[in-house]
């Protein structure tokens, strides 16, 4: 098989992998889309899922609907060290500009830009050098008295208002999506619930798409009691047989090429139906195959090479973030669920390592900080990524 036109390589394909199986979450959206649109009240969706499911691809193609839509749209990346307002100003920056192209009134669409500019100024501090001082870039002088008084809670509300009226100007909407929802600092998730909250009383036409890991929905009601109302949670989980079997079939058919039914065994064996690991090894087993179909014997052979990019590239770089004590305390979560992704009681870890469960309060917070565990249930700690017990289990003790 000539592995220049390899359709599982990244960017290969007219669809990813990842989306196979996800037609609900798609058409969920599109009604979404349609009804936010004719003015209908519509809550926010957040989509929960462990590493490798395919939420970020999924985001993505959300974004591409919404501007099919001729809707506004902006998507950041939250990161746990940094605030939300200056890469948020610039998703609703690129937001605005999509809404501009067709806005009949420029002076409207220059005020909610300076409401914008004067949000994204106040993420410099007061006491800041200039040559030090952001500048967002927003070719218009920044508004006062609006979505600037420092509280990110009343700015929000202030800006997601006067964004959505814009968008309402010309018939459609705003779609803000987030990816990584769960590394929002304290303050931005209270005032993205407090804005949500206020965009769902005025039935505004913007709303906020979320992607995180599964306890997310636990991260936002300790912010806002009330978040269970505002945000409609959608599970991202792995891929039934059916779907992993399509996800794979799909892109070597569009290559006029074939699969044998035991090839896609082994495939579903080795992946597990995780769209991230489907991609691996389909991608490894084109490669090896000499001929046309694949075969079994090709995913055999290739599965190590598989195994060995996943060591390194999605496994091993997320180890190698943990410090000592962290990889302690993951090595044994992997010896009590024996390599399985099940959740271990944080009380059992502590027994199992011979020590107070007080004392490896500090590992475990900056284990969930990093991304690499999270509270399954009060009392359980779990992976965030898939198979990752099995990895621990299968590579020397550091």
């Amino acid at each position: 098989m000539d592995p220049i036109r390899n359709p599982f390589a990244p960017g290969a394909g007219q669809r990813p992998p990842e989306l196979a199986g996800r037609e609900r979450e798609l058409a969920a959206f599109e009604v979404v889309l349609q009804r936010v649109a004719r003015g209908r009240p519509e809550r926010s969706l957040v989509l929960t899922g462990l590493r490798g499911v395919g939420k970020t691809v999924l985001l993505g193609e959300l974004r591409s609907m919404a501007v099919k839509h001729r809707w506004g749209a902006g998507k950041i990346e939250a990161r746990p060290d940094a605030e939300l307002r200056r890469p948020l100003s610039a998703a609703l920056h690129r937001a605005i500009r999509d809404l501009a192209v067709r806005h009949r009134a420029p002076d409207r669409v220059e005020d909610v830009l300076a409401v914008l500019k004067a949000f994204a100024l106040r993420s410099n501090k007061a006491d800041a050098k200039l040559r030090d001082r952001w500048q967002p870039g927003i070719d218009v002088p920044a508004a006062q008295g609006r979505a600037d008084s420092g509280d990110i809670e009343i700015d929000l509300v202030e800006l997601f208002t006067d964004v959505a009226e814009l968008a309402a100007d010309v018939g459609t909407g705003v779609a803000l999506l987030i990816d990584e929802i769960q590394d929002l600092q304290p303050d931005d998730v209270s005032a993205l619930c407090a804005a949500c909250h206020e965009l769902s009383q005025s039935g505004a036409p913007l709303v906020v798409v979320g992607a995180g890991l599964p306890h997310v929905p636990a991260v936002l009601s300790a912010s806002k009691s009330y978040s269970e109302r505002l945000f409609r949670y959608t599970r991202i989980d792995r891929l039934s047989r059916e779907d992993a079997d399509r996800a794979v079939m799909a892109p070597i058919e569009r290559e006029d090429a074939g699969i044998e039914p035991e090839a896609l065994d082994a495939l579903f064996d080795a992946s597990g139906g995780y769209p991230y690991f489907i991609q691996a090894y389909a991608k490894a087993a084109w490669d090896a195959a000499p001929d046309d179909p694949v075969t079994v014997q090709d995913v055999q052979v290739a599965a190590p090479e598989a195994e060995q990019e996943l060591a390194v590239g999605f496994f091993g770089s997320r180890y190698e973030r943990a410090t000592p004590a962290e990889r302690e305390y993951l090595r044994a979560m992997a010896e009590l669920t024996q390599g399985r992704d099940e959740s271990a009681g944080t009380s059992d870890v502590a027994v199992y390592l011979g020590r107070k469960p007080s004392s490896l309060s500090p590992a475990r917070d900056s284990l969930m900080k990093k991304g690499l565990v999270y509270s399954a249930e009060r009392g359980h700690i779990a992976f965030t990524v898939p198979h990752f017990g099995h990895y621990l289990l299968s590579r020397a003790v550091d």
